[in-house]
């Protein structure tokens, strides 16, 4: 039994670890293709095939702006880790306690609405359309900020997810949107920027008004790339645009949050300015560098102010949620919870 055991384990751990290698081949198939768009401009365009020294130059330097850019970008949305709930979030050790040695699942629920009334939680799960249920996520052992969602790729709790991206291998959500969203106008950026230089020698080669080189596959294959990724990249950043415009993730687009008064789209949509500085910070001129700037610390967001849930207690402290970046303040206790809320263990 224990032989078995062990082996079916170590089979657990090597698949893990499988799934961990192969999640990089999207990362690494669009790192060739970057590498190579920067050899095929730099070397086998500006140094090989144009002639004028002032364009190359121009040329050269324009480039390098958008590929550095583009670059730090795209580092930035791979290399920064998910923002999971912090330790308020989380059963203390004595409340874990006490919750396991309870029996009766009413005790567990009444034991979790207890820890619930210190946090700022206004957001819900719907159970048999009726029941709304604080959302506690049973694998990370945390009750769920507003917008926070289990991702069963990173195996953790994500503020404020918005999907789990495979081409940078990491979950898009509260610590790195900023940086997602400056990945894909820089990608745009960059894209329209080759196919915009490009065109000329591409027709010249096309036509055959230059002579055939080594320079002419790379010429003729850059501009065919460019512009494919930049439709692709086009209509992926202008759906994003939307989403932020209405303070709202991707998953809250296809399912919408739900509040005490029930689902509402809307319900985090303070206006398109407030939304914007949500993501990308007060201070304008960051707001195209990517160094986070977003506000607050994601366990907390403002609702918009006709929604009935503005008026809970809890609004009273928003200053010292928004104020506490590590979480570390005490959070309020909330004095009027609604008997019909329940607790229900929730895997996504």
């Amino acid at each position: 039994m224990r032989t078995e055991l062990r082996w079916n384990m170590a089979l657990s751990r090597g698949l893990r670890c499988c799934q961990r290698v192969f999640s990089w081949i999207p990362v690494l198939i669009i790192t060739s293709v970057i590498l190579w768009s920067y050899y095929a401009y730099v070397f086998e365009l500006c140094l090989f095939t144009l002639t004028n020294t002032f364009e190359k130059v121009v040329y050269l330097l324009v480039f390098h702006v958008c590929f550095l850019m583009f670059t730090w970008t795209y580092w930035k949305s791979i290399f920064t880790p998910p923002a999971s709930p912090c330790k308020k979030f989380q059963l203390s050790y004595s409340d874990k306690q006490r919750y396991e040695m309870e029996e009766r699942p009413d005790a567990q629920k009444q034991i979790l609405i207890e820890i619930a009334k210190k946090l700022p939680i206004f957001t819900r799960a719907q159970s048999g359309g009726r029941l709304t249920t604080i959302r506690f996520c049973d694998r990370c052992q945390v009750l769920k900020p507003d917008r926070c969602h289990h991702c069963s790729v990173c195996e953790t709790c994500v503020l404020k997810m918005d999907h789990h991206c495979p081409w940078v291998n990491n979950c898009v959500g509260f610590a790195n949107y900023k940086f997602f969203l400056l990945f894909l106008s820089y990608s745009m950026l960059y894209c329209i920027y080759i196919a915009a230089t490009v065109f000329q020698y591409f027709f010249k080669f096309w036509v055959g008004d230059l002579p055939n080189s080594p320079a002419k596959f790379h010429v003729l294959f850059l501009m065919f790339v460019a512009l494919m990724f930049f439709i692709s990249l086009m209509f992926l950043f202008g759906y994003h645009c939307w989403l932020v415009a209405k303070n709202r993730s991707t998953l809250e687009a296809f399912s919408a949050p739900v509040f005490g008064s029930g689902p509402d789209k809307n319900g985090f949509n303070v206006g398109i300015r407030k939304n914007l500085e949500q993501v990308f910070g007060e201070d304008r001129r960051l707001w195209l560098i990517p160094v986070f700037t977003s506000q607050g610390n994601g366990h907390y967001f403002p609702l918009k102010s006709s929604s009935s849930d503005s008026q809970n207690p809890l609004l009273s402290n928003e200053d010292m949620w928004e104020e506490s970046d590590d979480c570390s303040e005490e959070g309020s206790l909330v004095e009027d919870q609604d008997p019909s809320v329940t607790i229900e263990m929730e895997e996504e």
